[in-house]
């Protein structure tokens, strides 16, 4: 990856957090915590992986990405509003009575395949879109508590007895859920053994580091799907709430948002000097 891209990349990473930041500070709040560990992942995937067109979102050929943990929507919302799916002003929208910005994401967004946030069913529905299309990559983002629903691994079992070579999972490991750890609540370790038991082709990357994803994210073998453990920090790029648990759900005040806006800034200018 080019300097030239990675600061590109860089730049927008920084403009969605501003986004979620914004929408966590409207009078609904927002997931800010497991929206702010999904920045990198979604902006790589929607800036340099998927086939996509903001113009004809529905077209035939486009590739097709489920947000599985659809409590990120915010951070999903923010990455589409700067690919241009719909402008950016909308996300002011969000949680207002009307919008089509829901607390979780629906198709009347442009950009969104499917509704999602009932955990453990977006690996399901990805199948079905590999299924449909060999010719087009398929995309699941999970999070990691998510992992402890067994519809997932019946998914993952289908996914390679189906020989989906198109299908990728990616899955937001910050180690955190609603009620804390991931290994205090339903431990998931050895993560990487288990998928691989399941018959899928593992890869592990820095969840934060756009080239360790990009190349990540590469098409893998042509007869079974790959699982991407992208290990990120929950509540990324704001040192108050990093990998804490309450970070789950915050309904941000003025002087809050504003010194989350500073954090942000300051950060990126440091990053990018």
């Amino acid at each position: 990856m080019t300097d030239r891209v990675a600061t590109n990349l860089a730049t927008t990473a920084h403009q969605v957090r501003e986004h979620i930041v914004g929408m966590c500070a409207g009078p609904e709040g927002g997931h800010l915590g497991g929206s702010m560990s999904l920045v990198e992942i979604l902006t790589v995937l929607y800036f340099e992986v998927l086939r996509i067109d903001p113009v004809r979102p529905a077209a035939p050929d486009r590739d097709v990405l489920i947000l599985s943990k659809g409590h990120g929507a915010i951070c999903l919302y923010a990455v589409l509003a700067e690919r241009g799916f719909f402008p950016a002003e909308e996300l002011a929208e969000y949680a207002r009575p009307g919008s089509r910005l829901m607390g979780h994401p629906i198709r009347a967004v442009p950009g969104v395949e499917m509704p999602t946030g009932s955990l453990g069913h977006g690996l399901a529905l990805a199948n079905g879109f590999a299924l449909a299309d060999p010719n087009r990559r398929c995309f699941a983002v999970m999070g990691d508590g998510e992992l402890q629903e067994g519809s997932v691994w019946e998914a993952a079992m289908t996914s390679v007895s189906l020989g989906l070579g198109n299908l990728t999972a990616v899955i937001d490991r910050n180690r955190l859920q609603l009620t804390g750890p991931t290994e205090d609540t339903v431990g998931l370790e050895p993560l990487a053994d288990r998928w691989r038991g399941f018959g899928w082709t593992v890869r592990e990357a820095d969840g934060h580091d756009f080239d360790a994803l990009r190349a990540a994210l590469e098409p893998g073998a042509t007869d079974r799907p790959t699982v991407v453990i992208a290990h990120t920090v929950k509540g990324r790029g704001l040192p108050s709430v990093e990998g804490r648990a309450h970070s789950h759900y915050a309904t941000l005040g003025t002087r809050q948002a504003e010194r989350a806006l500073a954090v942000l800034r300051a950060r990126h200018r440091r990053a990018t000097s």
